[in-house]
């Protein structure tokens, strides 16, 4: 019964967090200097096609009626329209949104197969060579700015090296020769399920660079909680017993200690993952990434409204329904958390 009290009670929060996302989002856009009107018309439209058009984007409406018709629209699925491109936003976020999911999985995935067992090995092995080794790469990972590790791995693998391309999602001969069929919009998955190997080969070789840009951040602080929390579990009552019974290195660090040291390292996977999907941005210009970075940044250069709203709003739900999930989460995984 407490548990779902609890998750009503974050529910609601979770709501309002959004509703004033939401409203902070759309009225600084109203508020910035520009004419939607004359970007959806042109400058040179008449003065009925302007009213026209401001009719039918609502801008003749008082500003809490424009909100409260844009809200409307968004939760039946219709983030409206761009009013540069004049195409619907939703339509446009099928193919942006996959795009940086697809890169922010890779992330992670090399998140963890880095950081947890680095962050394991560093507190087994606490002040040897690979404790100060693990130690300084995740001060480095942790220090360094995510567009300037981006603009080394260019430098060295794709310009000094030439191994890995310099960035888009596919290339222009794959397009070609063996173009993807779009199912999820997630090409990993698509072309592999589709058998278009080739296809498959080529996306996994443009996801290379970019996704270890992004992961750097999170691969830096996952080693530093996990050292952290498994040298204080190291030091339990339950360790010394495991040990004194001739357990197995493997078995006693990696099934009992990690099992319970565990817990913030998720909390900072959950946290690095929403992170991410606002962070990628800066990953996404530099290796011309046509995600939902890419597509904001157009938008704010073109004071593209509508597109700035949806996006933030979108970027908003991951970081609350993850934070969300990783409170229960927690809850479910140590015990000694109530949920209150």
């Amino acid at each position: 019964m407490a548990r779902v009290e609890y998750i009503i009670r974050r529910l609601l929060l979770a709501v309002l967090v959004l509703v004033g996302v939401s409203i902070i989002t759309f009225v600084i856009a109203r508020l910035v200097p520009s004419d939607p009107v004359a970007l959806y018309v042109g400058p040179r439209a008449k003065l009925e096609t302007r009213e026209a058009a401001r009719i039918k984007l609502g801008l003749d409406r008082p500003l809490y009626q424009q909100y409260i018709r844009y809200m409307g629209e968004v939760l039946r699925g219709d983030f409206g329209i761009s009013v540069r491109s004049r195409r619907p936003i939703i339509e446009d976020l099928k193919i942006f949104l996959p795009a940086t999911l697809e890169l922010v999985f890779v992330s992670m995935i090399i998140t963890v197969l880095i950081g947890i067992p680095l962050g394991v090995v560093s507190a087994a092995r606490k002040d040897s060579w690979v404790d100060q080794f693990s130690r300084i790469f995740a001060v480095i990972n942790v220090s360094m700015p995510v567009f300037w590790l981006a603009l080394l791995l260019q430098l060295l693998f794709v310009r000094q090296l030439g191994l890995l391309p310099i960035g888009s999602r596919v290339s222009r001969e794959i397009a070609i020769l063996a173009p993807i069929e779009r199912i999820t919009g997630f090409y990993l998955v698509d072309t592999a399920l589709r058998g278009n190997w080739d296809a498959f080969r080529d996306v996994l070789r443009h996801l290379i660079l970019p996704s270890i840009a992004l992961s750097s951040y999170a691969v830096g602080l996952s080693i530093r909680m996990t050292r952290a929390a498994m040298i204080e579990v190291l030091q339990q009552k339950y360790i010394t017993a495991a040990w004194a019974a001739g357990l197995t290195g493997r078995i006693v660090y990696f099934k009992l200690a990690l099992k319970n040291a565990i817990v913030p390292t998720l909390m900072v996977l959950g946290l690095s993952f929403v992170w991410q999907i606002s962070g990628a941005m800066l990953v996404e210009i530099i290796f011309l990434w046509p995600g939902l970075g890419t597509y904001l940044i157009n938008a704010i250069l073109t004071i593209d409204f509508p597109i700035v709203v949806s996006v933030t709003l979108i970027v908003a739900v991951f970081y609350v329904f993850t934070n969300l999930f990783l409170d229960l989460l927690q809850a479910m995984i140590d015990p000694r958390v109530s949920l209150q």
